[in-house]
């Protein structure tokens, strides 16, 4: 086989000479070789191709279409060699698998799926679709991903479940954060969207059905193994598992808790929707803005068939289900919520700054024994049971006096009042002249250990001002040391009998 230079060589020594003879002195090859070049090029074939040879495999080609035609293009080649060997075949396993594949490439040339592509719109469709998301606290989460198909418009919420509640929630909030609303909603046949198939017609879930028609969305739902209109939503879900999902190939710490999920979420949208997108070379956030042109606008208020029930926060915090109190995080106070069980579990939704949310979930309880969390009352350390803090609250100059002391003395005038201490006023006065002479430190340090020793007499305050100066001098007084004792020892009993002395 000459090379393309060779040949490209022969055939212009050819239209210098025009002679067969003359062209293969000129190049030195034989006149054979020009003539064939010359008689390809005149015919219209290349110059390169060869003719086919006879091939050892050549007898069993009709036994190999045979079989993958049998198979639909499925049987394996060593699967066939076996059989071909049987009938006499003496050729190598290589020959076979290359024979096999190209009778596999024939047998699909006429039946390869061929399909438009989707050139989408803007403003029409909303994808979305669920993924796996990362373990908290041992317990499973979702991703939600939608996705305008026009703007590529990225949107993950997370959620603890797939049920109708937090599809309608986490669409809620796509929607919200979109800004608009388009005129399709496209999914897969989940059971939440799809109940079943009539030959082959899918029946819509009455609350999806309702969930869109407060939206003013039409939900429709893709066909199995298009990849047109199930493949964006898809490469989202990827995509977000690939950064959001702690692996060892992306070193992603694990999550504390659901809040550092969600925030981790909100900065993965705004990182890939203010990046170029690959296809469109545009970034998904101005693309937003002229798609948004074309939307309609989000009903004002969520749709609250498929949350549960509305409840009224009340100024403790708490709502009633079942006649059990149950309490919510800060910030709900006279707000309506709703609330709906699932499992063994009470699901607490709530429309936040950022849409729909589920606030908290609580394990069901019976009458009698309400579930109220401390983590639900900052403000109230210690629950309903531990004695209540003392608030200090100065009211007139002398004891705005005493308190500006420091913490010192606000300690001693909780311990003073609780032990019921003579004369609190006139010993707070006192406390206020000895910091003017031996300074507001020495005081404030004085009354902190006579709190701790209970130590409220009229000279005690004055004791313990001079301990503290002479501790500061470098006197650090006396320190009484079990192992000698100003007791009377037992020296004397060791003239009895069996009686050990061990005084020192």
């Amino acid at each position: 086989m000459k090379s393309d230079a060779e040949i490209t060589e022969i055939l212009a020594a050819y239209d210098l000479t025009r002679s067969v003879w003359a062209a293969s002195e000129l190049v030195g090859c034989h006149w054979r070789t020009v003539k064939r070049y010359v008689g390809q090029r005149e015919s219209g074939a290349l110059p390169t191709a060869r003719e086919r040879q006879c091939r050892v495999i050549d007898p069993f080609l009709e036994k190999i279409e045979e079989k993958v035609e049998a198979s639909r293009g499925k049987i394996r080649a060593d699967i066939l060699h076996g059989t071909l060997a049987a009938m006499g075949f003496e050729g190598s396993e290589r020959t076979t698998r290359r024979a096999v594949a190209e009778a596999k490439k024939a047998f699909w040339a006429g039946r390869r799926r061929v399909y438009r592509p989707w050139v989408a719109e803007p403003g029409l469709w909303l994808q979305f679709d669920w993924g796996e998301g990362p373990r908290i606290g041992g317990r499973r989460t979702k991703l939600f991903c939608a996705w305008l198909a026009w703007s590529r418009f990225r949107v993950v919420v997370p959620s603890w479940d797939e049920t109708s509640g937090s599809l309608i929630t986490c669409l809620d909030t796509v929607l919200r954060r979109i800004g608009a609303a388009p005129m399709y909603l496209l999914t897969d046949n989940a059971k939440t969207v799809t109940v079943k198939h009539i030959a082959g017609v899918p029946v819509r879930h009455p609350i999806m059905v309702e969930a869109g028609r407060h939206y003013g969305c039409k939900i429709e739902t893709c066909e199995p193994y298009d990849p047109e209109s199930k493949g964006g939503a898809e490469c989202t879900v990827k995509i977000a598992k690939a950064d959001l999902v702690p692996t060892d190939t992306n070193l992603q710490e694990a999550y504390g808790s659901f809040a550092d999920l969600e925030r981790a979420c909100l900065a993965w949208n705004s990182a890939v929707n203010g990046r170029k997108h690959r296809e469109t070379q545009q970034i998904p956030a101005v693309m937003l803005a002229e798609e948004l042109a074309l939307m309609h606008a989000v009903a004002a208020e969520p749709f609250a068939a498929a949350l549960g029930e509305e409840r009224l926060v009340g100024d403790d915090r708490t709502i009633r289900w079942k006649h059990v109190k149950y309490s919510v995080p800060p910030g709900f106070e006279d707000t309506a919520v709703w609330a709906r069980e699932h499992g063994e579990q009470l699901i607490v939704t709530a429309q936040t700054e950022h849409g729909l949310a589920e606030i908290w979930r609580h394990e069901l309880s019976r009458p009698g024994h309400p579930v109220i969390l401390d983590e639900h009352y900052p403000d109230h350390p210690g629950g309903g049971n531990d004695p209540r803090p003392v608030h200090i609250r100065p009211r007139t100059d002398a004891e705005e006096a005493f308190c500006g002391l420091g913490e010192g003395a606000k300690r001693w005038l909780v311990e003073a009042a609780a032990s019921g201490a003579a004369r609190i006023q006139a010993k707070m006065a006192r406390a206020v002249e000895l910091a003017d002479a031996v300074g507001a430190d020495v005081v404030e340090e004085a009354l902190g250990m006579a709190a701790i020793w209970g130590r409220f007499a009229e000279g005690d305050l004055p004791a313990l001002c001079d301990h503290v100066a002479r501790t500061r001098q470098g006197d650090q007084g006396v320190w009484v040391d079990e192992e000698y004792s100003a007791q009377p020892g037992t020296s004397g009993w060791a003239a009895l009998p069996g009686i050990v002395s061990t005084s020192k």
